[in-house]
């Protein structure tokens, strides 16, 4: 059997450890925090007030996440392919070699990415669309800021790439999609993918979960409580995605006649 390496202090990715946000969970729970008290007031002080017409600034936030999330997109993709990456089952180079540092800072941008996506919930309170604050929203942001903290702390490679990589593509997609629909209620009838996107972030979990089912199968040479965070996570969304699926899109209630 494969020594697994155990996710300790010890264990931290050298490379990593004075990145920002990454040296303790400290700051990054506070962030979590502030986050839950904005949760918390932000409804009860927009309660008798007008939605705040952000719709300039959402425009400039959308397009920015989309030039983000094709940059990490293009890393994880480059990364990968220049070492030789083995999609089934890839270990963690350690080196300070510049495509083993090229996939951690791809991995930190990616992390980044999720603490600056925890905006969206500011700008649903804004907007008064208060409706889209569901369990399913604040536990899928809540868990990635930390998940990913995990990974780029211990593991900043490796298998962590492909969960990045596919959830690139999805939010590259997503956001070009908001940001369209930001545009105003003109470019709405041109825009009709929105279930396609939905599909598409249920797809990345199956395929997430299969991956890290997988990974433990064959053993990998992978941290074993990292693979089993990936996967218990990945269950978790592609439960919570699916009823929101046949919630929204499949129960006969929905359907239009």
């Amino acid at each position: 059997m494969v020594a697994q390496v155990a996710v300790s202090h010890n264990s931290a990715d050298k490379r990593t450890e004075g990145w920002l946000l990454v040296h303790s969970p400290v700051p990054v729970s506070c962030v979590f925090l502030s986050y839950l008290l904005i949760m918390w007031i932000g409804p009860r002080l927009m309660a008798h007030r007008q939605p705040v017409n952000i719709r300039a600034l959402l425009i400039a936030y959308y397009l920015a996440m989309v030039c983000l999330s094709a940059y990490t997109f293009y890393e994880f993709t480059a990364s990968s392919w220049l070492a030789g990456y083995n999609l089934l089952c890839q270990t963690v180079d350690y080196s300070e070699s510049p495509l083993a540092l090229r996939m951690a800072n791809a991995c930190w941008w990616f992390y980044l990415s999720q603490v600056i996506e925890l905006s969206d919930t500011i700008f649903i309170i804004l907007w008064k669309r208060n409706s889209q604050l569901t369990f399913l929203h604040v536990y899928h942001h809540g868990c990635m800021i930390f998940n990913w903290w995990a990974r780029v702390k211990y593991v900043a490679g490796g298998q962590s790439f492909l969960s990045g990589l596919i959830n690139s593509l999805v939010h590259m997609l997503m956001y070009l999609y908001y940001g369209l629909a930001a545009l105003g209620p003109h470019m709405h009838k041109q825009l009709r993918w929105k279930r396609c996107l939905t599909f598409m972030q249920l797809l990345q979990f199956f395929i997430v979960t299969a991956h890290a089912a997988y990974s433990l199968y064959i053993d990998c040479d992978f941290p074993l409580s990292m693979n089993m965070l990936v996967l218990c996570y990945a269950l978790s969304l592609t439960a919570l995605f699916t009823k929101f699926c046949l919630q929204n899109y499949l129960s006969n209630k929905n359907k239009k006649i």
